[in-house]
């Protein structure tokens, strides 16, 4: 279609018999078709062949996004390298996505489009073996790593010996996994003097995570890899070099559609090329397995390896030319760019948190913000936080009018301006730019800000997450607008005094200060990629497409409303509280109302949910109706009017307790919702909050349960539901950091609610204690089960008790605090999601 692939020089297999050649007409017809869709849809007019680029673009983009996730993962400038393109069609796009991705270079192997395959053939023998140590890092450490690698050598060697490869191919390289005392994130370096290992994992940890800890390092394993060489590839003839680097003649001429416009292009062949030879773009390298194309810009040279390599060689546009005016191709680009900058911002704060709760269980989130604080795209992570962050923003607006300025951070946690519960903190960063015209006064831009749950925030018992207090203060330290950095600085000094002279004060300010500097990081790194890509398409464009994205979102949700009927539930919780909710449509102007009148009053307990968690749960359920892929954001709340009566337990008043609104009512209110709606069966229903500690050690994990049936599709077994989507601890982790034996975890058989599609299963987790704890727990259907739908019956309620080491068995509440001892054992059995349908 584009010109980028020559019927006439590819393989004739198509067809029932595989004797056919491509069919340019029949593509160059569907694209035709396909372009008039979308004018008629949206009212832009693009060509057939416009039509097939822009899918080009948006590929190239998911490509390059993919690309820099994994490299920004390990720490790397991934400009500072090489792209290696291989496979079929990755010759197709090589220019494009090394332009996206900011590579100046890039090698194109000889048989490129067969290079898996052919690596496999000629691929080395390995064998690895790995034992822990788990000893701090000094001079009789070394000596023991040194014995293990030898041990383990021979081991490996033994390995490839079974399997008929000789000793002289053999040959072994030893790893020493480091990592800092007290953290989990293991790094290899070389088997050598403490020195060099010391300096390797500075220069290492420094790279991925951009800082480095006044920590003793510890040695957690010792990995050896034996590797059996294959011997080398068969030879290939090299191409011949000429000792000129002049420009060979191309053996045809073609038109490619490139930039929007159809460009004169030479054919060449690649086993034409000799040493030397260049070939600038546009044009086309075609040979037996693949074909490369050298976009307008590029160079392509003819080495004596036998590569191919790409070299940019015109400066690469400043600016990409994107008109403000919305455009199907670019707004799906913008989509994928702006969720990208997200998850780029949780990698970076995954890799430099300190904690468990959010460098292993991932408890956090990331977004991006327009100046008036409008969700425009977040990376999939923990749905309460994402739909309920724009609250903090608008207040962190709200309360700093005139006075926020560049070098500012902002810290919020505050249930009654814009937080959801006190572990849940939220860092809040303005991108400003210069004023117009040389003006020196700032102007906001944009807003970047990470939530993190804090598994130690303060409160009445460790993990911060009581399940018996009735105020706000018994809960923890409360961030109420809370200025984090001023003018670059960090306040540490300032928000340690908060975090320590509470009236229940964290314990474990240390970790809360790492924490909060990790989500400042992340804040940059979103900041310097909004940067790059103002910089790329101009702010003008990236600011209309923030616009875009959100009447995008706004459309779809339109659509979904306009299939919808009026429905209602009253959702009773174990409590005897009701949350009722009536949802009426108006299916001429596709909106809906969602009101939630009737609703218990405020709850003496904590149950009571601020009205930014309904509006989360709100916006969840919606957006999971839509099968767009496209990210969750503001414009998908503008069809709904929220109806929320003031002084219920959805939006309770200062100092009401909120700790349990958060992870348990919210997933209620999710509940209500589906069942107004008659979509699904009830999952759940709650998160299932554990929370043990002492003055040691805190720890909070959520366990998974079922998830409800519906239509056409049974529920999953063991996982997070709805409102939450944070992993498990590994087992290995959570034994190192903390006192404890995970016994078991399996699925709770016959949990799940029977029916035509019948519900998903829960789960049974037993945890011995190895030392004294407080626990507590905070959980629901522990009373009312998970409701059926449509005849299905309704999942199992859960239960949970300890094992006393004497024999005894302690019961425990859905909500209930208990203190353990060591050798006792809390079982936690969690309920099952409903079925649909008679069975």
């Amino acid at each position: 279609m584009l010109g980028r692939v020559r019927p006439d020089h590819f393989p004739a297999v198509f067809g029932p018999r595989g004797d056919e050649p491509l069919d340019t007409d029949v593509v160059r017809r569907r694209f035709e078709r396909l372009a008039e869709e979308v004018r008629a849809a949206t009212g832009h007019s693009r060509t057939a062949a416009g039509t097939a680029e822009g899918f080009l673009e948006i590929a190239v983009l998911n490509m390059a996004n993919a690309i820099k996730k994994i490299s920004v993962q390990r720490g790397h400038d991934i400009t500072r390298y090489a792209l290696t393109s291989f496979g079929g069609a990755g010759g197709q796009h090589a220019c494009a996505v090394a332009d996206a991705l900011g590579v100046g270079t890039v090698l194109v192997p000889p048989l490129a489009g067969v290079l898996s395959a052919y690596g496999i053939g000629l691929a080395d023998a390995t064998a690895m073996r790995e034992e822990s140590v788990e000893a701090g890092l000094d001079e009789e450490a070394r000596d023991r790593a040194e014995a293990v690698s030898g041990r383990l050598a021979e081991r490996t060697r033994a390995d490839l010996r079974a399997d008929r490869i000789p000793d002289r191919a053999v040959s072994t390289r030893t790893r020493v996994l480091l990592r800092y005392s007290g953290t989990d994130a293991s790094l290899p370096v070389a088997l050598g003097t403490l020195a060099a290992m010391t300096e390797e994992f500075t220069a290492a940890h420094r790279a991925r995570y951009g800082f480095t800890m006044d920590k003793p390092l510890v040695v957690e394993t010792v990995s050896v890899e034996a590797t059996g060489r294959a011997g080398p590839p068969p030879a290939r003839p090299a191409p011949q070099d000429t000792g000129r680097p002049g420009t060979p003649h191309p053996f045809a001429t073609g038109s490619v559609f490139s930039g929007g416009r159809w460009r004169d292009a030479g054919l060449y062949r690649r086993g034409d090329l000799r040493a030397s030879d260049t070939v600038d773009g546009p044009a086309l390298v075609t040979e037996e397995d693949s074909t490369t194309v050298v976009d307008p810009g590029w160079r392509a040279t003819a080495a004596a390896s036998g590569h191919l390599v790409l070299r940019r060689v015109d400066p690469r546009p400043g600016r990409t030319a994107v008109g403000t005016r919305v455009d199907p191709v670019m707004l799906e680009v913008f989509n994928n760019l702006f969720m990208s900058i997200a998850e780029q911002m949780g990698v970076r704060l995954r890799n430099t948190a300190h904690s468990v709760n959010i460098k292993e269980r991932l408890d956090f989130s990331c977004a991006l913000f327009d100046p008036e604080g409008g969700l425009v795209a977040n990376a999939p992570h923990i749905p309460v936080h994402l739909g309920s962050m724009g609250e903090s923003i608008k207040e962190v607006l709200r309360r700093n009018a005139g006075s926020l300025r560049p070098g500012d951070v902002y810290a919020v946690n505050d249930p009654y301006h814009g937080g959801t519960h006190l572990p849940d903190v939220t860092v809040v960063t303005p991108v400003f730019d210069d004023g117009p015209g040389g003006d020196p006064r700032p102007r906001l831009r944009f807003l970047v800000a990470s939530r993190g749950h804090h598994a130690e925030i303060g409160g009445i018992t460790p993990g911060s997450m009581p399940a018996f207090s009735r105020t706000i203060d018994e809960e923890g330290v409360l961030f109420d607008n809370w200025l984090l950095v001023r003018d670059g600085r960090f306040r540490e000094q300032e928000t340690r005094e908060l975090l320590t002279t509470a009236a229940y004060p964290s314990r474990d300010p240390d970790s809360n200060l790492a924490d909060l500097r990790a989500q400042i990081a992340a804040n940059e790194k979103g900041i310097a990629e909004l940067r790059r890509t103002t910089g790329e398409f101009g702010l003008d464009v990236v600011q209309a497409y923030m616009g875009h994205v959100q009447d995008n979102a706004e459309e779809s949700v339109r659509r979904i409303v306009s299939r919808l009927h009026d429905g209602s539930c009253r959702y009773e919780t174990d409590d005897g509280a009701v949350i009722a909710v009536q949802v009426t449509v108006d299916h001429g102007r596709r909106t809906a109302v969602v009101d939630f009148t009737g609703t218990s009053p405020q709850r003496p307990g904590n149950l009571n949910a601020p009205t930014s968690v309904v509006m989360a749960a709100v916006l969840y359920v919606f957006r999971t109706l839509v099968t767009d892929d496209l990210p969750l954001n503001s414009g998908c709340l503008t069809p709904l009017d929220v109806r929320v009566p003031e002084g219920s337990m959805l939006a309770p008043v200062f100092p009401a307790a909120t700790v349990a609104g958060n992870v348990e009512t919210s997933q209620a209110v999710t509940g209500a919702l589906y069942a107004a709606l008659g979509v699904q069966a009830e999952g759940s229903g709650t998160m299932n909050n554990l929370t043990f500690g002492n003055d040691r050690v805190q720890y909070y994990e959520t366990v998974a349960s079922g998830s409800g049936a519906g239509d056409g599709f049974d529920g999953a077994d063991a996982v997070q539901t709805h409102m939450t989507n944070s992993r498990l601890t590994d087992p290995e982790i959570l034994e190192w950091r903390y006192p404890v034996l995970l016994e078991s975890f399996g699925i709770r058989e016959g949990s799940g609610g029977t029916g035509r599609w019948h519900g998903g299963r829960g789960v049974e987790r037993r945890i011995r204690f190895l030392e004294p704890v407080t626990v507590a727990l905070l959980s629901g259907h522990r009373r009312v089960p998970p409701y059926g739908m449509a005849g299905g019956g309704p999942g199992a309620l859960g239960e949970q008790y300890v094992e006393r080491a004497d024999g005894s068995t302690t019961p425990l509440e859905g909500r209930d605090t208990a203190e353990l001892g060591a050798g006792d054992v809390l079982v936690l059995r969690t309920p099952g999601g409903g079925g649909y349908g008679t069975p």
